[in-house]
């Protein structure tokens, strides 16, 4: 698969993408700063959410649009005051999109309603993704699907069935270039509640790319799920953890991508191949292993005991395997003591 001349698949390095969400603060210049970092330490496509509050709900104090008390992050806010705070300004996007393409970073968008993807067609966007929550607004995925352009599609929350319907909306309009990403969607998800090894069955199901929308605190979850397989890692982006956002909770803070991106892709180098014996690099490490030598002085035709030998390293002598086969075997010549204990050594 290929994204802006971006090869996607087990060959290639996963890809990387770092998700602004909300954690602009309500500011455009937060978000060219984290494209500017984004650049510096390797971020190779930024995503957005694209919505209005009007476009994802209404506003209304009845109880079942509040969230849960008990949530973890955002108990008891309204949501229609919380999407207020966290959606990025549609007159932001094209500057936005004209940044990251300035610094030769992938941009794309989330959109929540068919009208997002109206506007997105219009500042060329090269590809969709379908939030976890949108993975049943077929409606939405239909509207996608005409475009024709590759889709991203989390899976949070969402059952098999749910999943193949969703695939089967894009298939059957022509849509090959797919990629799911297996998704907790819980803020912040934990690590027991990821279940990564689903990223393997996954890709059995499906023949698709898989990848990790990754909610976890910290790095571990996304470093695990390539070693799974996993060919494109999105992550929570923020400039500082400090300064409070409503996703900057599981977010990486910016200057730490260098190292998550060095760690993923070192997991990834670490995959391989189903190899047995020694690589090229621990060939010449063979020498240090242990190998049959010789103790103590030796006339010729004398009888060789254990207190004669000793198997210790270098591997230079005969291997281990050998010592009993040795013991009361006669010297050929005379041997000297610290030598390693050769074949034609004895008779």
């Amino acid at each position: 698969m290929i994204i802006n001349n971006r090869k996607i698949g087990a060959n290639f390095k996963p890809l990387v993408i770092a998700e602004i969400s909300g954690n602009h603060n309500g500011s455009l210049d937060n978000i060219i700063k984290i494209i500017k970092i984004a650049k510096k330490v390797g971020i190779e496509a930024i995503k957005l959410q694209t919505y209005t509050p009007d476009s994802i709900t209404i506003n209304s104090t009845r109880k079942e649009f509040y969230v849960d008390k008990n949530s973890k992050l955002w108990g008891g806010e309204n949501l229609y005051k919380l999407y207020s705070k966290g959606y990025t300004p549609w007159e932001w996007h094209q500057k936005i999109f004209q940044e990251a393409k300035k610094n030769n970073i992938i941009c794309f968008s989330s959109p929540f309603d068919e009208t997002a993807v109206d506007f997105l067609e219009k500042i060329n966007t090269p590809l969709y993704k379908i939030a976890s929550f949108e993975i049943t607004h077929i409606p939405l995925l239909k509207k996608i699907a005409k475009t024709k352009k590759p889709v991203i599609i989390s899976t949070g929350m969402a059952s098999l069935k749910e999943i193949r319907n969703a695939v089967k909306v894009f298939k059957s309009n022509g849509l090959k270039d797919i990629i799911l990403l297996k998704c907790t969607s819980n803020y912040p998800a934990s690590p027991e509640n990821s279940n990564l090894i689903t990223i393997r069955d996954m890709k059995e199901k499906f023949d698709l790319e898989v990848g990790l929308s990754d909610h976890t605190i910290g790095m571990g979850a996304s470093i695990a799920a390539v070693s799974l397989g996993a060919t494109v890692i999105e992550k929570h982006i923020c400039l500082d953890k400090n300064i409070k956002s409503i996703d900057s909770e599981f977010s990486l803070e910016a200057k730490d991508f260098k190292q998550f991106i060095e760690e993923i892709n070192s997991a990834w180098l670490s995959i391989g191949n189903t190899h047995y014996g020694p690589t090229k690099e621990e060939v010449k490490s063979l020498k240090y292993r242990r190998s049959i030598y010789i103790i103590n002085n030796l006339k010729k035709h004398s009888i060789i005991s254990e207190n004669d030998l000793k198997i210790i390293r270098p591997n230079l002598g005969l291997e281990p395997k050998h010592y009993e086969k040795v013991l009361g075997k006669k010297a050929k010549r005379n041997l000297k003591s610290g030598s390693p204990l050769k074949l034609d050594d004895f008779y």
